[in-house]
């Protein structure tokens, strides 16, 4: 087994601890990355905190991870030592449903493994990437590109791809008016990504405080949701909506600014469920989706895009004593976009 530093989580409430995880052995598919930066998502404070479901702690959480290939199995074709690679929210997938043979593992009928808090097919629980090692499978670890600095990579493999993913799906381009709810870590990736697939780009938050940001990160138009207004004013202009916010909000209110055939996709993910006026979408044929991140191949594609059109998240880099305070801030809206913790200060105590 191969010891890890990590921080930790041992009850809803926190705090995080330093402590010492073990990673399995190589098997001859398996990668040993050496992580340098993980970013943190929303998504790790609902998990830690018991909000999707019952939790084993001590919970190390963290999906967005960059790092550097120390080791390879005997078997690996994909990587070598030395490389830079990402690994995402998933490790493992049966790799024999319909939909895995897709290249859509996320979507996997067998259930895919998620990086921290499922249980793998060796029947242990896995942990993530607050962490200093990770050993994965090498068809679920991605290159990053060589134009991506490793810590504004990292969360491009949670808040990239889960915008990136609904983007091409319902066809961003040039001529698709598409808006987007919340301008937080990942609302600010679906503006920058928007833009760059040529789409006219509309933010709708709750104030205007951040509509410099919003039209500084390639938004064409930004209003306030809390002006009745907004909503009179934009009634049936978009042909799609991302919904990024991980709160319960008014999901008729928002239908009623699709066009014909337009969709709304959530993509952030509140605890709550949502309710939906039906006659909000049989008047004009609009559609309430839901998406969650991308498959592995469409991960690949969404780094290299980013890559190409010089994407990257903005960022704030922090060391690993400062998580506790980096996720209130999180829950406070207080970060502009995406924080990302210097594993290289896990044996910092």
């Amino acid at each position: 087994m191969i010891n890890a530093k990590a921080r930790a989580v041992f009850n809803p409430e926190g705090p995080f601890k330093p402590t010492t995880i073990e990673r399995r052995d190589l098997e001859p598919h398996d990668v040993l990355v050496e992580i340098k930066y993980a970013g943190i998502c929303h998504s790790d404070i609902h998990t830690a905190r018991g909000e999707w479901g019952p939790v084993n702690y001590p919970l190390v959480p963290g999906h967005e991870i960059a790092g550097i290939v120390t080791q390879v199995g005997s078997e690996v074709t994909k990587f070598t030592v030395g490389d830079r690679v990402g690994v995402g929210c998933m490790v493992d997938s049966c790799g024999e449903c319909a939909h895995c043979h897709k290249g859509e593992e996320q979507y996997c009928l067998n259930g895919m493994t998620g990086t921290y808090g499922a249980i793998d097919k060796y029947g242990q629980y896995t942990q993530g990437g607050y962490s200093s090692h990770i050993v994965v499978t090498e068809g679920f670890v991605v290159r990053i590109p060589d134009n991506l600095e490793l810590d504004a990579a990292a969360p491009l493999l949670c808040a990239g791809i889960t915008t990136y993913s609904p983007l091409r799906h319902w066809g961003a381009a040039p001529g698709k008016r598409i808006a987007v709810v919340g301008l937080g870590g990942l609302g600010h990736m679906a503006v920058k990504l928007a833009h760059a697939m040529g789409a006219e780009v509309t933010v709708l938050s709750q104030t205007l405080k951040k509509k410099e940001d919003g039209l500084r990160l390639g938004a064409d138009h930004y209003y306030a949701t809390s002006d009745p207004e907004t909503f009179k004013e934009l009634a049936g202009s978009f042909d799609l909506i991302v919904n990024t916010v991980s709160a319960k909000i008014d999901i008729s209110a928002y239908l009623s600014l699709l066009t014909l055939d337009g969709t709304m996709v959530n993509v952030g993910a509140p605890a709550e469920p949502l309710s939906v006026n039906v006659f909000s979408l049989i008047g004009h044929r609009r559609s309430f989706a839901g998406s969650m991140i991308g498959g592995i191949r469409e991960t690949q594609e969404m780094l290299d895009f980013c890559a190409e059109h010089h994407i990257a998240p903005d960022i704030e880099v922090i060391s690993a004593d400062q998580i506790d305070e980096a996720w209130e801030r999180v829950l406070a809206s207080d970060v502009r976009y995406r924080f990302v913790i210097d594993i290289s200060t896990m044996g910092n105590e």
